[in-house]
């Protein structure tokens, strides 16, 4: 008789105490799977990810945004194994693979079909990404190589240009960009389109998706920019589906 495989352990953050509860409930229905803590703000998030060491993380978005940003990669510092799932209410493009640069292994609405949660947990666990099906597509084409193709040369960019990035990654508008950098809106315009021509495409989710697929090393923003960007219009839907391996 086969040793039973151990069942991955499971950590759910989030702040609203009728839906920790209703996912605790959905994925304790799965015989494979194990909730064995819940966390309803980015301190207890820490304290039990030290403690309990999930094997997986489902956590809100409101409790991403604690700590100027910073609560992703903190996660990731102490579970350098374990998958990060984020949770949100609306999400856009430029918002998901934001989190997936900063070390999620996934994105998922809240109204997302429950049974998409289980097979989310572990499509993630087994090493996938977990992606909206609106755009998994060209986040695709953008982040798996073509095979045999030989990698693009690097792209060289200036200083300014990766603080526009990063804004991009932030996801602002071409306003907010302006404030941010203390430059004129149609400054914005000329440096996206100069980034635009280096990259060899045609507009922002573009960009975001080459900065995640490359690792581009940029320039962190104030804490403050987070409470105050233009978030970019989120995309309705309630599907997601698992992308690819990570690289």
């Amino acid at each position: 008789m086969g040793q039973r495989r151990k069942r991955p352990r499971i950590l759910i953050a989030d702040k609203e105490a009728v839906f920790c509860f209703g996912l605790t409930k959905l994925l304790g229905l799965e015989d494979d799977l194990r909730v064995v803590a819940q966390a309803e703000n980015g301190e207890q998030l820490l304290a039990l990810a030290e403690t309990c060491k999930p094997d997986l993380v489902f956590v809100q978005t409101e409790i991403v945004r604690e700590g100027a940003g910073n609560l992703l990669p903190q996660v990731c510092r102490i579970l350098p194994q374990s998958k990060l799932v984020v949770v949100a209410a609306v999400l856009s493009e430029v918002e998901s693979l934001r989190y997936v640069k900063a070390g999620a292994s996934g994105v998922i609405l809240r109204s997302a079909e429950s049974s998409l949660f289980a097979k989310c947990a572990r499509r993630v666990i087994e090493g996938e990404l977990w992606l909206p099906k609106r755009y998994a597509a060209k986040a695709k084409k953008t982040i798996e190589p073509a095979e045999g193709k030989a990698p693009p040369p690097a792209v060289i960019f200036t200083p300014r240009e990766k603080m526009i990035i990063s804004c991009l990654m932030a996801g602002c508008g071409n306003r907010e960009v302006a404030r941010t950098l203390s430059i004129g809106v149609q400054t914005v315009k000329n440096h996206l389109r100069t980034i635009y021509d280096k990259l060899g495409v045609a507009d922002r989710l573009d960009v975001v998706l080459y900065a995640v697929h490359n690792r581009l090393e940029l320039p962190v923003l104030g804490s403050g920019l987070g409470n105050s960007i233009s978030r970019p219009k989120s995309q309705p839907g309630s599907g997601s589906t698992s992308l690819l391996a990570r690289p």
